[in-house]
């Protein structure tokens, strides 16, 4: 059984002779070969390259294909720039939607032509093209509707406005589903084993917001997705989602990416079978600033609690991405643990 083989057969709940383990390792490809973030991010064949070196260096079970978080809100039409040439992209300092008519101004989804979507397609054609026999590919298809509300709207202005002007961002949210469903199925054509989509500011809006804001668009992305493509499908919240967690569950996603802050026991008693969880080591204390005995001893704690607890659903993973000057070390502790070493 190969690493791809070993996530597939982890995540439909079959035996497997060991832990999968597919840290979500991003900027850290390019920072570990010293290629300056600017690059990785505007050069599809570079991007790949990064992904393809970390796979053969690293060999972990599943690669993250990423970018960054504003692929498809540039796509919509948000303002993006770079802080420094080893920096990540973000967003402009104020927000591009700020009315009804402006989100009449979005443009229809093209995943082939709008922004960077074609490059991040190609990116994920080439590490397939390369290694998708051997390794499990996770492309990121970010973000969920919610979360390109946030960034095309401003988080601060969105987030007033699911009370105040809750028509607004209910028209951004429309937008959403169709940007995200539509990259989504071309990153699925690609060659991606899994498709990933985030939703972290949703976590701020608590259990009732989320049903009302998040949840449904949610639900709406993943079923349509599933009408095209059998392929696996994933949900990302950082922060402590532990509240959400049911809702989480009924968003029609296959995987949940957990942050470390949520309890993992509790997690493997509330969530169903059938939902599997893609988590949730500390991506800053320990595998940032600790040792790799420190990663090791805090793997292998949650392997046990997965076990314990009876879910067979796992993969052992970074709760959330992977900080691009982690210690090369401290990553080969949390794969090796994995593979029993």
């Amino acid at each position: 059984m190969n690493p791809k083989e070993l996530v597939h057969t982890a995540l439909s709940g079959e035996p497997t002779d060991r832990p999968a383990c597919g840290p979500l390792a991003c900027h850290f490809c390019a920072r570990y070969f010293g290629i300056p973030l600017k690059d990785y991010t505007l050069d599809a064949s570079v991007l790949a390259e990064s992904v393809i070196r970390y796979y053969e260096e690293f060999r972990p079970d599943a690669v993250w294909v990423s970018a960054d978080t504003w692929i498809t809100a540039e796509a919509m039409g948000a303002k993006v720039r770079f802080p420094g040439n080893d920096e990540p992209m973000c967003g402009g300092p104020e927000p591009t939607i700020r009315s009804l008519d402006d989100v009449s101004r979005i443009p229809n989804p093209d995943p082939e032509k709008l922004g960077r979507q074609p490059l991040m397609i190609e990116a994920v054609h080439l590490v397939n093209e390369a290694i998708g026999t051997d390794v499990f590919i996770v492309a990121c298809f970010d973000q969920s509707p919610f979360s390109l509300a946030c960034a095309l709207g401003g988080i601060s202005d969105v987030m007033m406005a699911t009370r105040e002007a809750p028509e607004f961002v209910e028209a951004l949210l429309e937008k959403g589903v169709e940007h995200a469903v539509a990259y989504g199925r071309a990153l699925a054509e690609a060659g991606a084993d899994m498709l990933s989509t985030g939703d972290s500011p949703a976590v701020m809006l608590g259990p009732g917001l989320y049903r009302k804001f998040a949840l449904p668009y949610e639900r709406r992305v993943f079923k349509t997705l599933r009408e095209h493509t059998s392929y696996t499908l994933s949900l990302h919240i950082c922060g402590d989602s532990t509240s959400l967690l049911a809702d989480m569950a009924s968003s029609g996603a296959d995987v949940l990416e957990l942050d470390y802050d949520v309890d993992l026991a509790q997690t493997c008693s509330v969530l169903p079978d059938e939902i599997a969880i893609w988590g949730n080591i500390n991506s800053v204390s320990p595998l940032f600033d600790g040792t790799p005995e420190e990663v090791r001893a805090v793997a292998e704690q949650a392997l046990t609690t997965v076990r314990e607890a009876g879910k067979s659903r796992f993969v052992l993973s970074s709760g959330c991405t992977v900080a691009p000057d982690t210690p090369g070390e401290n990553l080969e502790a949390l794969i090796e643990v994995a593979k029993g070493g």
